[in-house]
């Protein structure tokens, strides 16, 4: 894939044609680690229903927004502790989770990128055009 190297000259002086490029998007949200219940929950991997459940009421507690008035992420750490319970509590989403989730969870395109990101700033300096993969 080649870039076009003019696209940002081009565009760089006009704003509103700027925001409406395909390249304006919250990139972070992309490429973060996705969340694991587990450690949301501060349960161990082989965790009970009951230990799952016990630590989701105390948590839940302590996270309320109505406890909590004065905190900005309380909102956001009690619908992260709610949506770890969703799916822990339930047996399905849980080994759904477990199967699929916790394999392709580990990947991190940033520890990737910055694996690899000598060679890819090395074939940029030299003007490669052309991938290399």
């Amino acid at each position: 894939m080649m870039w076009d190297e003019n696209w940002f000259d081009q565009n760089s002086n006009n704003d509103e044609q700027h925001q409406e490029s395909p390249f304006n998007f919250d990139f972070l949200s992309l490429i973060a680690k996705p969340k694991d219940y587990y450690r949301i929950l501060e349960v161990d991997y082989d965790a009970t229903e009951d230990s799952i459940r016990s630590n989701y009421i105390r948590l839940a507690l302590k996270w309320h927004p109505d406890k909590q008035k004065g905190e900005d992420g309380s909102t956001s750490k009690f619908q992260e502790i709610n949506e770890a319970y969703q799916v822990l509590s339930d047996p399905i989403k849980r080994q759904e989770y477990d199967m699929k989730g916790m394999m392709t969870y580990d990947y991190n395109v940033i520890d990737y990128l910055n694996r690899y990101k000598g060679l890819i700033l090395t074939c940029n300096g030299l003007g490669m055009k052309h991938s290399i993969w």
